[in-house]
């Protein structure tokens, strides 16, 4: 069995004496709708995205594991929306962060922490000059925009339009379902090119010459690797146009490599941004790339100045001890390797058990080994909401929270074993809805709906309806609940 430090093995899944009751979790998250817009503090979180009355209200978590109101212990997957690569509870972080938190977390000045993780950082990411922290990924993103406008002196931003979310902020939300409040000016300069298709970004600069200041994407998704060429495509358009290219590494940096997606791949972008894994799940994010771009915002420059990241608590002490922290715990082991063998572990399981029921063509695994999605079809091969909903319902009843496969370095083989365990156990229900042509009479309440959308009300969907892919439904079509993360 795979061991990792931070994890005693205490934690015992709850539901191997019978199906998992939610009852106390209910009730608090009726308390939140009543206190909270939304219930949650990040719409991957809310209610909607799981089934009726099933969504746990966690109070601890403890390696690859989590405890609920109720007191069930859940096997847990997509650890804090994919920042926790490490386990919960990583013993080695907590120590560091309450080390520092000891000696002070705010100051008048720049602390040692700042130059410590600046240093350590730069060493860790291939052409990263120079790097500035901020707490969350909407942050460093927005600033790299601003950033490219202000180098470059023009206006639209390029996003990938077949990619999940890239921030909070109107640049990119205004090209969503829920861009109510968003004055059309804003809308209108941000404007879209398709993943792997290097046609469709020579449209999109053709159609707008001279006026794209920057492009961003993630080089790599959970279902999407970069075509041959494409990346490397991007880098001589930039170069030859004169856009900022920018490389979103909120999951793949940490996940694909210490040194991100773009030390995978070998194409340096001009600037890239990281947050997620960066802390094992405290607050710490990050822009980096060239000295030229960085110090537009900085005081090295004799052009008109950006303000650029000014934040009371971007350099908090206790953030950049847990980056510290965990740029130690992937210099002492292989984590990304020990991510990837037991996702194909996992993969093998799920697969195995979806063929053994013969249903491989109705639930289907996906993916990087480190970034595992499942996708979920109805009678008729089309993906669907609803059968996806009574999967989620039949793994909750059996001891195991995952809106998707994505796992940790704290995943042991105990922990893959009691997964697929209770896949087994949900395809058995999954079956007889297949069988029935419906989930009705199994499905308890609706199905999840799509995180964002335009109207409040989750929709109850047909059977059919929806997306498939990692999350309970889509962004303007590109399927993801990882929102305002």
């Amino acid at each position: 069995m795979t061991q990792t430090a931070g994890s005693t093995g205490s934690a015992t899944v709850a539901s191997a004496s019978g199906p998992n009751r939610f009852v106390r979790s209910a009730a608090a998250q009726r308390r939140l709708h009543e206190l909270v817009p939304g219930g949650a503090h990040t719409y991957a979180r809310g209610s909607d995205q799981y089934p009726e009355g099933m969504a746990p209200v966690l109070v601890r978590g403890e390696g690859a594991r989590v405890q609920d109101l109720d007191g069930n212990w859940l096997v847990e997957y997509g650890m804090g929306l994919r920042a926790v690569t490490l386990g919960h509870g990583y013993a080695p972080v907590a120590d560091a962060v309450a080390r520092a938190a000891r000696d002070g977390v705010n100051f008048s000045r720049p602390s040692v922490w700042e130059l410590q993780a600046a240093e350590r950082f730069l060493a860790q990411v291939p052409g990263a000059e120079m790097v500035k922290f901020a707490k969350n990924g909407s942050d460093v993103t927005t600033a790299a925009v601003k950033l490219a406008r202000v180098a470059t002196g023009r206006d639209l931003v390029a996003v990938c339009t077949t990619q999940p979310f890239f921030s909070t902020d109107d640049w990119f939300v205004a090209t969503t379902a829920m861009s109510a409040g968003i004055p059309q000016a804003h809308r209108d300069l941000t404007v879209g090119f398709r993943y792997n298709d290097l046609d469709s970004v020579r449209a999109m600069l053709d159609a707008h010459p001279g006026r794209v200041a920057a492009l961003i994407l993630e080089q790599a998704t959970a279902t999407a690797e970069p075509a041959p060429g494409f990346l490397e495509g991007l880098r001589e358009l930039a170069d030859r146009d004169g856009f900022v290219l920018i490389f979103d590494e909120m999951i793949t940096g940490m996940r694909w490599a210490a040194g991100g997606a773009q030390s995978v791949y070998g194409v340096v972008p001009d600037l890239s941004t990281w947050g997620k894994a960066l802390g094992n799940g405290f607050s710490v994010s990050a822009l980096a790339g060239r000295a030229d771009l960085m110090e537009v915002g900085g005081l090295n420059t004799d052009a008109a100045r950006a303000f650029l990241l000014s934040t009371t608590h971007g350099a908090e002490t206790t953030g950049l001890a847990a980056l510290l922290a965990v740029a130690d715990a992937y210099a002492g082991r292989d984590v990304v390797g020990e991510m990837e063998r037991q996702g194909e572990l996992l993969r093998a399981g799920v697969e195995r058990a979806a063929a053994e029921a013969g249903l491989a063509e109705h639930l289907t695994v996906m993916g990087r080994a480190s970034c595992l999605v499942f996708g979920t079809r109805d009678h008729e091969g089309k993906p669907s909401q609803a059968f996806r909903t009574l999967f989620l319902q039949e793994l909750l009843e059996r001891g195991v929270l995952a809106q998707s496969f994505v796992i940790s370095a704290a995943h042991t083989d105990l922990d893959v074993e009691l997964t697929v365990d209770a896949v087994v156990g949900a395809l058995e229900v999954y079956g007889r809805a297949l069988d029935a042509g419906t989930t009705d009479g199994l499905l308890r309440g609706r199905p999840v709906a799509p995180a964002m959308r335009e109207r409040a009300a989750p929709r109850r969907l047909p059977d059919g309806g929806g997306t498939e892919g990692d999350g309970a439904g889509s962004v303007a079509g590109r399927g993801t609940t990882e929102v305002g993360s």
